[in-house]
């Protein structure tokens, strides 16, 4: 059997655009398929871990220094670019993950849409709440841009992403990305991805 990752994410977050670059080829390394979620990170703090906004306000305190500091070493050991905060920080990205979700039943096509969004926000700096921007960045991959800002406004694909992200707060979620592999064993961020790399050995040797 094909062994199976989840990812949740949010476009906001730089952990999840590293996550995002560095899962990839763990996947293929292990054989694992993946399936992207789009889900709101702003409606799971708000249910289950509202104390990131009180650690927003002490952004120059040393241990935001420093995890500014090991976020760009993460980025270099990815080979990325990651140009962070942007002035748009902290991105409201309920528009661009609406857009991702009307993308989610073709996963190819949300894949591309992701990767091209990730470098517009943390690469070129633009501001992905901005329906006009996220219609510039699908129409530069060769999408419809009209047609997937129409279709991110429209209630279906409304009620998916809140649906998608009362699910993740269900399952034990708090933040973006998190990581499933098979359908309940939870790993959170970047820098689990080893522990995910381990999961997939073990479920391979389980059923080798």
């Amino acid at each position: 059997m094909t062994p199976q990752i989840e990812f949740c994410f949010d476009l906001s977050s730089p952990w999840t655009y590293l996550a995002f670059h560095n899962i990839r080829p763990l996947a293929a390394r292990e054989g694992a398929t993946i399936r992207w979620t789009p889900i709101l990170v702003g409606g799971v703090f708000n249910a289950v871990n509202p104390s990131v906004y009180a650690a927003r306000e002490a952004l120059d305190s040393p241990k935001f220094r420093h995890m500014g500091k090991v976020m760009r070493d993460w980025a270099r050991l990815a080979s990325v670019e990651l140009k962070f905060p942007a002035p748009w920080h902290p991105l409201k990205s309920v528009h661009a993950m609406r857009a991702c979700c009307a993308l989610e039943d073709d996963q190819g096509a949300l894949e591309r849409f992701a990767e091209a969004a990730f470098h517009a926000y943390f690469v070129e700096q633009r501001n992905l709440d901005d329906p006009s921007e996220i219609k510039a960045v699908a129409d530069a991959i060769g999408m419809d841009g009209a047609a997937l800002v129409e279709a991110a406004n429209s209630q279906p694909v409304k009620d998916r992403l809140r649906a998608n992200t009362e699910k993740l707060v269900a399952r034990g979620g708090y933040g973006s990305p998190s990581i499933f592999v098979g359908s309940a064993d939870m790993y959170f961020g970047n820098d689990q991805l080893p522990l995910v790399e381990q999961a997939l050995k073990r479920n391979g040797e389980a059923v080798s």
